[in-house]
């Protein structure tokens, strides 16, 4: 996976993120989401970079190889504000100081909060299958709960660690056909690994807490996206039939929104990435002075 990518750890504070990076070009990092590590690019990312791009990987905060602080009952430590930080720290860290930036599912909320939180530095911005945490939240239903019930699983204390590290192999089912063989295996080791379980949990925590708090307190301020917004949802996976169209939602969140679906299921850089990447490839495009030449 990912040939001509250098692999790096970076200290921050008390993180330690593991990051994939290659190519040349206007930077653009790639946010993975929920179960998944950065390897989940390992199709996609190549493409970019033959698109003329500077493209990088991380593993979040206690996802894959990247380690995270203590945990807390506050789950302050993961809340998508401290791993939005991980990431500028991360970019810092390897010389772009303005960048475009993709989000997938969990990865989504972290370029929200990225976003809102330093727009100076996010030339653009694309969500990939996922809206803002509260909009879920605010929309609530029966069908809602009963798909997705696995947000208030995650949240319980104690419990969720207990069932899932029993057996993850059940728990978290991949198959290596789609997923690459390479990609299946790290995730699967990651996935076998109670630290990293534990962090995945606390991510949902501070979902439906910190993050929760985060967010309304946004809406409440009127802070919105300004830079170019990218829209790409799975039209095999159930976003728009929960919610119609998605740019409809995101909308209320942003200046600039653009975007359409993808004949695929919810992990879409393993089952459709030549589409994605071909999407992300259009958007990413700079001009010559303009807000996405994501000059560093």
């Amino acid at each position: 996976m990912f040939e001509g990518f250098e692999t790096v750890q970076v200290d921050v504070g008390e993180v330690s993120a593991f990051v994939r990076f290659g190519g040349e070009g206007p930077p653009v990092v790639l946010l993975h989401g929920h179960p998944r590590t950065s390897a989940t690019w390992h199709w996609v990312a190549p493409l970019l970079v033959q698109a003329g791009h500077t493209v990088v990987c991380p593993d979040l905060r206690g996802y894959g190889r990247s380690r995270g602080p203590r945990f807390t009952a506050d789950h302050v430590g993961y809340s998508k504000r401290a791993v939005a930080g991980d990431v500028v720290a991360v970019m810092r860290r390897l010389g772009h100081h303005r960048f475009a930036l993709v989000g997938h599912d969990r990865g989504g909320a972290v370029a929200l909060r990225l976003t809102l939180d330093h727009p100076e530095i996010v030339s653009r911005v694309a969500f990939v299958d996922c809206l803002p945490l509260t909009e879920h939240l605010s929309r609530i239903t029966a069908e809602f709960a009963t798909r997705w019930w696995h947000w208030f699983f995650f949240a319980q204390p104690d419990i969720p660690e207990r069932v899932i590290t029993a057996d993850p192999d059940s728990w978290y089912r991949g198959d290596p056909e789609v997923m690459g063989q390479e990609n299946y295996d790290e995730w699967r080791r990651a996935t076998r690994n109670p630290d990293v379980v534990r962090a995945m949990l606390e991510d949902y925590r501070a979902g439906l807490t910190v993050d929760r708090g985060h967010e309304e307190a946004d809406r409440t301020a009127g802070a919105r996206i300004a830079c170019p917004t990218l829209i790409l949802w799975s039209l095999q996976d159930d976003l728009e039939e929960l919610y119609g169209d998605p740019r409809a939602v995101w909308n209320r969140w942003a200046d600039d929104v653009r975007g359409h679906g993808i004949d695929s299921g919810h992990h879409v850089a393993e089952q459709a990435p030549e589409a994605l990447a071909s999407a992300l490839g259009d958007f990413l495009q700079p001009g010559p002075d303009g807000p996405g030449s994501g000059r560093s």
